[in-house]
């Protein structure tokens, strides 16, 4: 009989454990060949810059969706980035301004996602974060949000059941301690990216001459554009041109009136740049699918396109910064209404039935 000597048994023992562990983390033996996301952008938009470092995949993708509406980001698991980016509200709320798990409401309104990847000059109202990677990384340690810490997000996901496997297939990670807030952040950003509209409203449509526009589209679209001296003109296109109809711009637009320049309630992009003419200045948001997106302004203080008419039509109120093209219009009622039924041909809800923007838990 041959005799193993004891401490070979023991080493060997140590090799199996370790083994034993490391296949319990180790993520090389599941497949990793991540294929490219085609993304579906209309031909007449902005080219769309994708990070060198983050590039589109149908596995990044999928693993974005699934953390974008995931309650697992919170401290309570109650709520997720969907709670405050509906679908069905264009990725809005709804709200006026939004609460997180606490039940403690933010100072601003949810802004829509909707083409959020084609804005460079910055995002959110004050412009605080220039990518979509950095923004997606607020939400979960912000005390009014989510409330939660990345340190708590990676244990649960490093622990989950099916999480592991897809940031594998995602980005070829080869232990769960690779999983990280940069990584899941990166994901985020890739589903925010196909939030796309299919530029198919019925203004693309009348841009395009396919079809042509009723008499009271006819007079909204002129007054918008500024196009003949026959109507008024809404002053609308200086900020809200362009195929996206927005310029990305930070202005005030004379929401409140402010003595001087350091009365702001809330000082907006002068937040983040330090200078004192910034104060009061917000983020033009595009108006497609403007319709949809109930309450407007940063605070959501109008809840109606009539009551948004009607401030840009006062002239607004008193700022040393105002922008100079808030001033009183002088549209009448017919004005009025002419414009806002052209507001309603930028609606377009068709990109909403992609299956890749809805829920996957549902």
């Amino acid at each position: 009989m041959i005799r193993i000597p004891s401490q070979f048994i023991f080493f060997l023992f140590i090799i199996i454990v370790v083994s034993s562990c490391k296949n319990d983390d180790d993520l090389t033996d599941i497949d990793y060949n991540p294929i490219p996301y085609t993304l579906e952008i209309p031909a007449h938009f902005p080219t769309l810059e994708i990070p060198s470092d983050n590039p589109m995949t149908v596995e990044g993708v999928q693993l974005g969706r699934r953390l974008f509406y995931d309650p697992i980001l919170s401290a309570d698991n109650t709520m997720s980035c969907s709670s405050c980016h509906k679908l069905e509200h264009n990725f809005t709320d709804g709200n006026s301004t939004s609460e997180g798990i606490d039940g403690i409401a933010g100072r601003r309104s949810a802004m829509s996602l909707e083409n959020i990847a084609f804005f460079y000059n910055g995002l959110a109202w004050d412009g605080k974060h220039m990518t979509l990677e950095e923004q997606a990384l607020e939400p979960v340690t912000n005390e009014i949000e989510l409330h939660n810490t990345w340190g708590n997000v990676i244990e649960d996901l490093k622990n989950h059941d099916d999480y592991p496997t897809r940031f594998r297939k995602a980005f070829g990670i080869e232990s769960i301690d690779d999983i990280t807030k940069e990584l899941a952040a990166k994901a985020i950003a890739q589903f925010e990216r196909i939030i796309i509209s299919n530029g198919n409203s019925k203004y693309d449509q009348i841009e395009s001459g396919s079809i042509f526009p009723s008499d009271a589209e006819f007079n909204g679209f002129d007054m918008y554009f500024d196009l003949s001296i026959d109507t008024p003109d809404a002053e609308c296109s200086h900020c809200h041109g362009g195929v996206l109809l927005t310029t990305n711009e930070y202005i005030n637009n004379g929401l409140d009136e402010a003595i001087d320049l350091t009365s702001f309630n809330d000082l907006g992009r002068g937040e983040v740049t330090g200078y004192l003419f910034d104060n009061g200045k917000f983020r033009v948001p595009s108006l497609r699918n403007i319709a949809l997106t109930a309450p407007y302004m940063h605070d959501g203080r109008f809840q109606t396109l009539e009551e948004v008419i009607d401030h840009y039509n006062s002239g607004g109120h008193y700022a040393e910064n105002r922008d100079p093209l808030i001033q009183p219009l002088g549209l009448t009622e017919q004005n009025k209404s002419d414009l806002i039924t052209f507001l309603h041909t930028l609606t377009d809800t068709t990109y909403l039935s992609n299956p890749d923007l809805s829920n996957p838990f549902e």
